[in-house]
């Protein structure tokens, strides 16, 4: 009986990627020939030295239940990756691995917040923040950005937003969904601004930190004062091509680790153990392995960025970072296509879903209203094929 459900169920919200993709899923098995450039999951196959790491964790019988936060040496490899990649020095004790970034993140949410408490969200940001932090009965409070400031917060705006009940900032960099990154200048501008609020934490995302295209990646955690209140959430789905794998984790203060040890102990326990041994084999393999994927995604950046600058009524900003580009539509609003009013973001997505067959997702889901997120984690062909219709049927 629908009347049963949690009102906590009912008042959240379906994750807007995910619902695309089922929608375009529905449309391919109708028949109907989709392109779909929704979903965030690089199109690579996984490196074969991670997948023969897995393969022999079978073959040594690794069946029973994981530690909660993680095999030790899984997290030592963590460990030495944070030193190695972002000169963080977390030791065993401050990292927990989850079943994916999302995990993580939800983690966090449970142990940190209390009803009432308030989490900043620079707009746009990624479509789970906002419903995570309700679900811990936080209160998101966004901050919108602008493509001219390519989409990133600036530490008057951060300041102004800060309230007696700000308890935390949750933003990712590269970011999901517009691409764009902080540079030490900007993340000292808004460390800044937190130094005199020091009853606020800071998650950073940084799921996507390989996959950038302007050389070299900046940790907020490593910023004078910002250490002891951060939490470094990262990875293997995306830089790995392991979406399907679920191994995510965090680097924090060693209470916090603790606290979401203890959290995860009675949802999930540990996660799954021939994941972690695939992600060891991962984290300790050097970056040049894989370079390839990341220099597939920058070339991808510059084509869909050159195609769509072909169409009237897109406007773009140069994202440096992940695979996803974040045009403003809002030139189309109030215009009527093939007899379907577009009045929103959701509106000019679904009719491109529609009328070119090609899958987007609504800015509106990411707290931006006047955009769409379009992933190029997807072939030089099918992105040529896709620009090619939306252009067609604008």
């Amino acid at each position: 009986m629908k009347n049963a459900l949690s009102e906590r169920i009912t008042n959240m919200a379906t994750s807007a990627t995910l619902a695309m993709a089922a929608k375009a899923r529905e449309l391919r098995n109708q028949g109907k020939d989709i392109i779909g450039l929704s979903l965030g999951e690089p199109d690579f196959h996984i490196p074969d030295f991670i997948k023969e790491a897995a393969k022999e964790a079978i073959d040594q019988n690794y069946s029973s239940y994981s530690p909660v936060d993680g095999y030790g040496d899984l997290k030592q490899a963590i460990s030495n990756k944070f030193k190695r990649d972002n000169n963080l020095d977390y030791g065993l004790s401050q990292i927990v691995v989850s079943t994916g970034a999302k995990q993580s993140l939800a983690n966090v949410a449970m142990v940190m917040l209390n009803q009432g408490d308030e989490v900043i969200l620079p707009a746009p940001y990624w479509v789970s923040y906002s419903d995570i932090v309700k679900l811990a009965e936080g209160v998101p409070v966004e901050v919108p950005t602008s493509i001219e400031n390519d989409f990133k917060m600036t530490p008057y705006q951060l300041e102004a937003a800060i309230t007696p009940k700000t308890k935390m900032i949750w933003f990712s960099s590269p970011c999901n969904p517009s691409g764009s990154v902080y540079s030490q200048e900007e993340l000292e501008g808004l460390a800044e601004v937190l130094r005199k609020h020091p009853g606020i934490y800071v998650v950073s995302d940084e799921i996507y930190e390989h996959i950038n295209f302007r050389g070299g990646h900046v940790s907020i955690a490593g910023i004078e004062g910002m250490y002891d209140r951060t939490i470094t959430v990262n990875g293997v789905s995306k830089a790995f091509a392991m979406t399907g794998w679920r191994i995510g984790y965090i680097g924090a203060p060693e209470w916090i680790a603790k606290a979401c040890t203890k959290f995860q102990g009675q949802i999930t326990s540990g996660a799954n153990a021939i994941a972690q041994r695939a992600t060891i084999a991962a984290l300790e393999a050097p970056v040049s392995k894989i370079q390839y994927m990341i220099d597939e995604f920058h070339k991808r950046r510059d084509l869909i960025l050159s195609l769509l600058g072909e169409i009237e009524g897109f406007a773009l900003n140069v994202p440096e970072g992940a695979f996803y580009v974040f045009p403003n539509v809002s030139s189309f609003f109030g215009k009527t296509l093939k007899g379907q009013k577009i009045e929103n973001a959701s509106d000019f997505s679904l009719y491109l879903l529609e009328h070119a067959n090609v899958a987007t997702v609504t800015g509106e889901a990411f707290g931006n209203p006047n955009c769409i997120r379009i992933s190029y984690a997807a072939s030089t062909d099918e992105i040529k094929e896709a620009v090619s219709r939306i252009k067609a049927v604008l």
